[in-house]
C-alpha cells in the first residue's frame, strides 16, 4: 500500500513537470516548425535570389559579352580608323608634295616660257629691227607673269614692264610706206628723159624775112642758108659721154638704175642703212649724170630721193638685258 502511495505521490509531483515538459516540447516542436518553416521561405527566398541572381549574372555575362564583342568591333573600327587616317595623312601629304612639284614645274615651265619669248624679242630687235613684234611678245609675258601672281617675279615683272615702256619710245619705221615708195621710183625708171633725148625746138620766123637787095643768086643763097640752118641743131652737153649711149645702153642704164633702186629697198628690209644709203645715192648720181635734170619729172625723183636718204631706217635698238638679268636672278635663287 505504501508503494502505490509512493507512486501516486510522485505521480502528483511529476504532472506538472511533464505538463511542463510536454509544454516545453510542444514550444520547442512549434519553435523548431516555425524555424524550418523559416528556414524554409528563407531557402525558397535564396533559391529565388540567387537563381535571379545568376540570371542576373547570365545576362551580364551576356551583357559583358556583347560588350567585349562590342569593345573589339570598336577596337578593330579604330584601328581601322587610324589606318585609313593614316593613309589619309600620307596621301595628303603625297599630294601636297606633288602639289608643290607641280607649282615648281610649273614655275619652271612658265619661266622657260618667258625666257624664250624675251629671247625671241631680243633677236626681233638686233636682227630685224621689228619693234612692234617685240612688244607684243613682252606684253604677252607680263600677262602670264600677272596672272601667276608669284612675289618672287616682281623684280622680273618690274624689269619687263621698264624694257617695254622703253621699247615704246624708240620710233617707229613704216617699212611699207618706204617700200611702196620705192617701188613707185622703180616704175618711173622708164618714163625719165636722158639727157641726150631733150630736143631743142626750131626757131620758126614768125614773119618772112623781107626781100633783101640783090640779085637772084644771093637771094637762093641766102634761102638755102635757111633751110640748111633748120637741119642742124646745137646743143650745149654738161657730161661729154652721155652722147655715147646708144639705145642699147640707153636700157641697161635704166635697168641699173632699177636694180640700184632693187638693192635699197631689200636693204630696207634688212635693216642695212650702209647698203640703203649706198644704193640710193648711187641712183642719184646716175640720174644727175645721165637723165635730163632739167626735167620736172627727173626733178621730182631727185627729190624723193632725197626724202628717202634723210629717212633713218636703222634707228638705235634698245637690248632686253635687264629682263635677262632679272630672269637670270631668279633662276639662281630657284637653284640655291
Amino acid at each position: 500500500m505504501a508503494e502505490p502511495d509512493r507512486i501516486d505521490r510522485w505521480m502528483s509531483r511529476l504532472q506538472p513537470a511533464l505538463i511542463v515538459a510536454l509544454l516545453a516540447c510542444g514550444f520547442s516542436l512549434w519553435q523548431w516548425w516555425q524555424t524550418h518553416a523559416e528556414l524554409t521561405e528563407l531557402r525558397h527566398a535564396a533559391a529565388q535570389k540567387l537563381a535571379e541572381s545568376n540570371a542576373v549574372a547570365l545576362q551580364a555575362r551576356v551583357l559583358s559579352q556583347q560588350s567585349d564583342d562590342n569593345t573589339r568591333e570598336l577596337g578593330r573600327r579604330l584601328a581601322d580608323l587610324e589606318a585609313r587616317m593614316a593613309a589619309s595623312q600620307s596621301q595628303q601629304q603625297a599630294l601636297q608634295a606633288l602639289y608643290h612639284n607641280l607649282a615648281e614645274s610649273r614655275d619652271d615651265w612658265t619661266l622657260a616660257d618667258i625666257e624664250q619669248v624675251i629671247l625671241s624679242a631680243n633677236q626681233q630687235l638686233q636682227i630685224n629691227n621689228n619693234v612692234k613684234a617685240a612688244i607684243i611678245a613682252l606684253q604677252d609675258a607680263l600677262a602670264r607673269l600677272r596672272q601667276l601672281n608669284r612675289p618672287q617675279f616682281a623684280a622680273l615683272q618690274a624689269a619687263i614692264e621698264h624694257d617695254v615702256q622703253r621699247l615704246q619710245t624708240v620710233p617707229q619705221i613704216d617699212v611699207m610706206a618706204l617700200t611702196a615708195h620705192l617701188d613707185q621710183l622703180i616704175a618711173s625708171v622708164d618714163a625719165l628723159p636722158l639727157a641726150g633725148e631733150h630736143e631743142i625746138p626750131v626757131a620758126t620766123l614768125a614773119h618772112p624775112a623781107a626781100p633783101r637787095p640783090g640779085g637772084m643768086a644771093q637771094r637762093f643763097m641766102l634761102e638755102l642758108w635757111q633751110q640748111i640752118k633748120g637741119l642742124v641743131q646745137v646743143r650745149r652737153l654738161d657730161t661729154p659721154d652721155t652722147a655715147l649711149l646708144l639705145p642699147e645702153q640707153s636700157y641697161f642704164l635704166r635697168q641699173n638704175l632699177k636694180l640700184r633702186l632693187l638693192a635699197a629697198r631689200i636693204a630696207l628690209f634688212a635693216h642695212d642703212e650702209t647698203s640703203y644709203q649706198t644704193d640710193l645715192r648711187a641712183a642719184q648720181t646716175w640720174l644727175r649724170r645721165y637723165f635730163d635734170t632739167r626735167d620736172d619729172r627727173t626733178q621730182q625723183t631727185l627729190s624723193q630721193l632725197e626724202q628717202l636718204l634723210r629717212t633713218p631706217i636703222n634707228p638705235p635698238m634698245p637690248n632686253l638685258q635687264a629682263s635677262l638679268d632679272a630672269l637670270h636672278d631668279i633662276r639662281t635663287d630657284r637653284e640655291r
